[in-house]
């Protein structure tokens, strides 16, 4: 027990040996280490400082290129705005100025046009004036009628103002010269009527949108065309100096189109014998005539052919003997030329052989 005390005491002095010794050491390498530390402190304030400083320098420099670089921007800036101005202040102005010249083109288009519209308002008026008379309608669609009538036929197919009734002292407008039987020629009856107060009745009907106006004015209408179509009959119409049938003239086609769609053309076609007819009809009417015109035409000439070529027939067969005769003669004289040529000529021949020839006398 001694021993392990003894020991134990010895250990216990070396630990605290130990100790001392470690403690020294720490305090000998505490010191280098606090003065590094301080060394580190120090350079690294110092590289703090340089660093701001360099920073510092940095932005000043920084400052001074961004303040150049602006100056030079708000100059160039400054220069294209001029530019962009000048160019849009000319392409502007160029701009404005063909809109101007465009606008007054336009203008001087706009008064023109009602210059022209007031020419026509002014044309339409004195039509309306026209229009308004009884006589004056008349005369226009005879007029109208006339210029149909000369564009399709030849003046010697057609008569104007003609008292197709013999004895009548009431001529109709315009007559067509139709072929009757054998060289007698009959006509056709065509008067030109315009009931321009009806039908602008019906018009007006129309547009107001009116069903019962519209029924009255179309039987005003009809009742006017029913007149007419009977005034047609009675005064130009007498078989077998004209047709059986005559036509009504309508010289427009709106007022024929009512006609036709209403049934008034075949009612008056029915009870009067009376054809309603427009501008266009008309033509087709004129030509279906013209045409019939030719055909009766190239008939007749047809017959006057025949008649020719049997005429000829008769004289060819004539020539055919005369010339068959003649034929014999010429034959016959041939016969007796010959004889004469061949026969008459040896004979001759014959009895002139034994006479000589006398000579010559000699230079």
């Amino acid at each position: 027990m001694e021993v392990l005390v003894v020991l134990l005491s010895s250990l216990s002095l070396v630990a605290s040996l130990i100790v001392l010794i470690l403690l020294s050491r720490q305090k000998s390498l505490a010191e280098p280490v606090e003065r590094a530390e301080k060394r580190l402190l120090d350079a690294m304030a110092r590289s703090e400082l340089l660093q701001e400083q360099k920073l510092e320098q940095i932005r000043v420099a920084t400052e001074r290129r961004l303040l150049a670089m602006q100056e030079s921007t708000a100059k160039q800036f400054d220069s294209i705005r001029g530019v962009v101005e000048e160019k849009l202040q000319k392409t502007l102005d160029s701009r404005i100025s063909q809109s101007f010249s465009l606008v007054n083109e336009r203008l001087e288009q706009v008064y023109k046009g009602l210059g022209e519209m007031q020419a026509l308002a002014v044309g339409v008026g004195d039509l309306k004036k026209v229009l308004s008379g009884v006589k004056t309608r008349g005369i226009l669609g005879e007029v109208q009628l006339g210029a149909i009538l000369d564009q399709i036929l030849s003046p010697e197919q057609y008569g104007v103002n003609i008292a197709t009734v013999p004895g009548s002292r009431l001529p109709v407008e315009y007559a067509v010269k139709m072929p009757g039987s054998g060289e007698e020629s009959v006509w056709l009856p065509i008067d030109s009527k315009f009931p321009a107060d009806r039908y602008a009745a019906l018009c007006d009907a129309y547009d107001a949108g009116s069903p019962a106006a519209v029924e009255s004015a179309s039987r005003t209408l009809r009742d006017a065309l029913r007149h007419m179509a009977k005034e047609i009959r009675e005064k130009y119409i007498q078989p077998p100096y004209t047709t059986d049938f005559g036509i009504l003239f309508l010289p427009f086609e709106g007022l024929y189109a009512e006609a036709v769609r209403r049934g008034f053309s075949e009612e008056l076609q029915r009870d009067y014998r009376i054809t309603v007819a427009g501008p266009v009809t008309m033509g087709a009417l004129l030509n279906s005539l013209q045409m019939g015109f030719r055909t009766l035409a190239i008939q007749r000439r047809s017959g006057e052919v025949w008649k020719l070529l049997g005429s000829v027939k008769g004289e060819f067969e004539k020539f055919a003997d005369v010339l068959d005769k003649a034929k014999k003669k010429l034959e016959a004289a041939g016969t007796d030329l010959d004889t004469l040529v061949g026969v008459r000529t040896r004979g001759i021949l014959r009895s002139l052989s034994s006479v000589e020839t006398p000579g010559l006398p000699e230079e």
